[in-house]
């Protein structure tokens, strides 16, 4: 029987490691179908790269750093338990990865390659796990003493806060030390449209994602045993949510309906697996309503040229599930219990922190080494060209 639940949860680790990977083509077709057509290539180049430059930074660096696991021993130490340790590395690997495909959406149309992809090991190497092994690992005391002082620790079952919002608030890092596409902004401060070159794409992308979002959400129970449907339905919900929202908020934009559900499971993560299902359904709504009017202040008065709305959908719609998972957990909100508010709001805001402090030492300091953005000439040609010599249609 030992054998028999090991094997099972081998098969069940290793099936979520595969959903959350088919993620990152949704990430990929995503931004492709929100760039302009001049860009395409480089989207999905860029998101490939990205996972195999995450692979090995978690794989040497990351990984260890979180959880103090290295992978340097023989194969046969490794294939105890049916390999289990190894298909847990590749099921976290993805999540790690998903933060530079996060920031990857908000730096489009204008980064340079190689520096992204230097950033790409740097964060996934040494930013995102040093809070993954806080927030998952009880690294430095700090889930213990939010025990001890507010009656619980930080709870974020699936990675509102140590994935989404980690990668959202990097990115808005990222987006500000680059600065805007060449032409987004007139000099009186006028905003230039740079409509979505694929609508199609974006929706794919978008389907992609939430399908794959299951895996990301049900299957960080990480054992069969511990798999809830309510984290499925709470999932559902959520989605549906944050779709309706965007739909009414977004006047039938159909970016802002894509984004929609994307936006209510980023949100759902962190308390899936203790809110009733309408707890969740609020959750998603708020999320959908958060991102169309954080996208549309950011786009239009700040002045923050973030392409896909990466901060307003990861970074606000995360956080934002890290602090709902303190409200609509609470038994006394229909919710399991087990958290309170005060601990999610400040494993919240030390993961917010974390994340800006981080990308801005790792984008400011390879901006002062080697520059982050494309020459005007290049960026008006088109990163596909300049970058990877070839477009994404031959007639283009």
């Amino acid at each position: 029987m030992e054998a028999l639940v090991s094997a099972n949860n081998v098969l069940f680790v290793l099936l979520g490691a595969i959903m959350v990977l088919a993620m990152h083509a949704g990430f990929a077709f995503l931004e492709l179908g929100t760039v302009r057509s001049k860009n395409q290539v480089n989207a999905l180049v860029k998101i490939m790269v990205d996972f195999s430059i995450s692979t090995i930074a978690y794989f040497f660096i990351g990984y260890s750093v979180a959880y103090g696991v290295s992978f340097f021993s023989g194969a046969e130490v490794l294939a105890a338990k049916n390999g289990y340790d190894l298909v847990k590395f590749f099921f976290l690997l993805t999540f790690a990865a998903a933060v530079p495909a996060i920031v990857s959406g908000g730096i489009a149309e204008r980064a340079k390659f190689n520096p992204q992809i230097a950033a790409t090991f740097l964060l996934v190497g040494f930013v995102y796990p040093f809070f993954e092994g806080i927030a998952w690992n009880h690294h430095y005391g700090v889930q213990d003493w939010l025990k001890t002082s507010f009656g619980a620790e930080f709870h974020d079952f699936a990675g509102s806060v140590v994935v989404h919002a980690m990668g959202g608030w990097i990115a808005l890092s990222a987006v500000i030390l680059l600065g805007a596409r060449t032409g987004r902004y007139s000099k009186d401060g006028r905003l230039h449209a740079h409509p979505p070159s694929n609508i199609p794409f974006l929706a794919l992308g978008a389907w992609i994602l939430t399908v794959g979002w299951f895996g990301f959400n049900v299957m960080s129970a990480q054992t069969v045993q511990g798999i809830s449907g309510l984290v499925a339905v709470n999932s559902l919900m959520a989605l549906v949510g944050g779709t309706l929202a965007a739909l009414v908020m977004g006047k039938n934009d159909p970016g802002f309906v894509h984004n929609g559900p994307l936006a209510g499971l980023v949100a759902v993560c962190a308390g899936s697996d203790i809110m009733h299902p309408l707890g969740a359904l609020a959750t998603g709504a708020v999320a959908g309503g958060l991102f169309v009017w954080a996208f549309t202040l950011t786009q239009n008065r700040l002045k923050i040229d973030d392409v896909l709305g990466v901060w307003p959908l990861h970074g606000l719609c995360g956080a934002w599930g890290g602090i709902a998972a303190g409200l609509f957990g609470l038994k006394s909100m229909g919710g399991l219990g087990g958290v309170t508010f005060l601990s999610q709001l400040f494993g919240t805001g030390l993961g917010v922190a974390i994340a800006l402090l981080g990308g801005a030492i790792v984008y400011g300091g390879l901006k002062q080494l080697f520059g982050l953005r494309l020459t005007p000439e290049e960026e008006y040609e088109g990163a596909d060209l300049s970058v990877h010599k070839i477009s994404a249609t031959a007639d283009d």
